[in-house]
């Protein structure tokens, strides 16, 4: 194989190896997987892809990219799990192939590969790569995006810099004007950054035009269409509220302080996070130590480090997935120091960052162990806390090896490969069974199923009291009632029960086993047709309610 495809095949590799096994294992999780696929399972059902629908009704608060390639993959392998978490998998393959061939172009094989193991086996990425969720194609995007524009300021290429806007574009379509937001606020501090080290090649009045252009013909015929159909408000409520606003509201009650991200990038790059210290001190020393491309590349990552993160960090909104379009950043730094490591034979402190990954597994796990014992957890959750021991071991055997690795001068090289192939397969291992177990504790698609099954024509199915709404929607079929407690004043989607339950011949209510007094039938026969876990199935039909 030649050189400069090495890396990009690994790449593709290793996050397919980290996503696709057991990808279609279990139902999906509530809320946004169930909402999503929802959405995207509605497009086949009105068939119309230009608006969107959740619970046959318009919705307007994501772009349609991700839900139009669900749609695709469920009209090809039938609505599935894993027709709906196959598009994340696959942009997540493909970052693990263009930051592998990227960097391997720019400064060598050996970082490219480097850079893509790190990337694919950390925590968040495997996991986004595992959900049916939009962000994985947003984190393509911006990645190619940023990549992309940076070659062209490198090389003046006036094709580079339109294929950066068109990725720029799609990456609106998958989750808006973020997309754009991010790889300006990354590409151009790096540009007047990278102009006083040395001369760059900024792009030509045409250059800017064709990549408005180019921009503009990606996202253009939705939007037109979109306006068309429904007008202008929809634009306004997607950009204005659950855009714009998520940075200067709250929106869902997601808020979070400043710092809200540093325990996030803790977690979410684990166990890379370990060598993350050490790589940041190895750039800021190398700032004024390497010139030409390797040079470039670091300034590039250091900035792609620190301004979103920044960003998102006074964003009035926080979710843990805006922040994993920062990772390709740190897998640059970190697999830039990997190298140097190897190339210097510095062992001593990738030495003790690889060292420290079992040390901070182990105490973890006896935390685990002290906890479940100390407040008597349940049997389920017992099961899944060995699933999670197993993966932590996995990780901790990894570790171990990654760290002799380190600790030998003539095996540095392979190093890095020990822990990102054991956190590869503990990811695996995890999917495969801890997703299974996890099923205990999703009652509403079996109940959903059971509905399913023997709904009528005129049946009203409804949720009341208990978390699954998008679930029922999704296991069923839309419109799903929400219904308010029996002792609750209807308010926002929360129906009036009574009239949701007088108006149908029979209607189909998922709620809580535990029963409040009184508890109503509202003159109805009331039936128990199924129970899952805490929640149970019933069936009012019989006489008409009482006036």
């Amino acid at each position: 194989m030649q050189r400069y495809l090495r890396a990009p095949f690994v790449g593709a590799l290793v996050a397919a190896f980290a996503t696709l096994p057991g990808l279609g294992v279990g139902t999906l999780w509530d809320n946004s997987e169930t909402a999503y696929g929802e959405v995207a399972r509605e497009i086949l059902l009105t068939h119309d892809w230009v608006v969107m629908h959740l619970n046959a009704v318009p919705w307007f608060v994501q772009p349609p990219l991700y839900f139009w390639l669900a749609a695709l993959c469920a009209k090809m392998f039938g609505v599935s799990t894993l027709a709906m978490r196959l598009p994340a998998a696959l942009a997540t393959i493909a970052m693990g192939a263009f930051i592998g061939s990227s960097i391997a172009r720019q400064i060598g094989s050996r970082v490219g590969i480097y850079a893509s193991v790190v990337l694919s086996t950390c925590l968040m990425q495997a996991v986004m790569g595992r959900m049916a969720i939009m962000d994985a194609l947003l984190d393509l995007f911006v990645m190619v995006s940023i990549v992309l524009l940076f070659e062209a300021l490198e090389s003046g290429s006036t094709r580079l810099f339109v294929l950066g806007a068109i990725s720029a574009g799609f990456g609106f379509l998958a989750k808006g004007p973020v997309a754009p937001v991010v790889d300006l606020l990354v590409i151009v501090p790096y540009a007047f950054w990278n102009h006083r080290v040395e001369e760059i090649r900024l792009p030509s009045i045409r250059a800017v035009v064709l990549g408005l252009l180019g921009f503009l013909v990606v996202i253009a015929p939705w939007m037109i269409a979109l306006g068309v159909r429904v007008g202008p408000g929809a634009l306004m409520t997607l950009i204005g509220h659950y855009t714009i606003g998520r940075y200067t509201g709250v929106i869902e009650n997601q808020a979070g302080p400043v710092w809200y991200y540093l325990p996030v990038i803790v977690l979410g790059f684990f166990p890379w996070v370990a060598f993350l210290p050490s790589a940041a001190v190895f750039a800021w020393r190398s700032l004024h130590r390497f010139d030409g491309a390797r040079g470039r590349i670091l300034r590039l990552g250091i900035v792609w480090a620190i301004l979103p993160l920044v960003f998102f960090s006074f964003a009035r909104t926080k979710l843990p997935n805006y922040i994993a379009l920062e990772f390709p950043a740190f897998a640059l730094l970190v697999a830039l120091y990997f190298d140097e490591v190897v190339e210097r034979g510095s062992r001593r402190a990738a030495w003790l960052s690889a060292a420290a990954v079992p040390i901070a597994i182990a105490c973890a796990a006896i935390g685990v162990m002290i906890f479940a014992q100390s407040n008597r957890i349940t049997d389920e959750a017992v099961l899944v806390s060995r699933d999670l021991i197993a993966f932590g071991g996995s990780i901790f055997v990894g570790a171990v090896v990654t760290a002799v690795c380190f600790a030998r001068r003539s095996w540095q090289g392979i190093a890095p490969y020990g822990l990102g192939l054991a956190t590869m397969l503990a990811m695996d291992v995890l999917a495969i069974f801890a997703l299974g177990h996890a099923e205990r504790f999703k009652p509403v698609p079996v109940l959903a199923g059971v509905i399913d099954a023997h709904l009528r024509p005129g049946d009203v199915v409804a949720i009341q009291g208990i978390s699954g709404g998008n679930a029922l929607m999704f296991y069923a079929r839309p419109p799903v009632a929400m219904l308010a407690g029996p002792d609750e004043i209807p308010k926002g989607e929360n129906v009036d029960p009574r009239a949701t339950i007088c108006h149908a011949s029979r209607s189909w209510v998922i709620t809580s086993a535990k029963r409040p007094n009184p508890d109503p039938t509202y003159g109805r026969t009331r039936t128990v047709v199924a129970r899952s876990g805490r929640a149970v199935l019933f069936l009012y039909d019989g006489p008409a309610c009482r006036s």
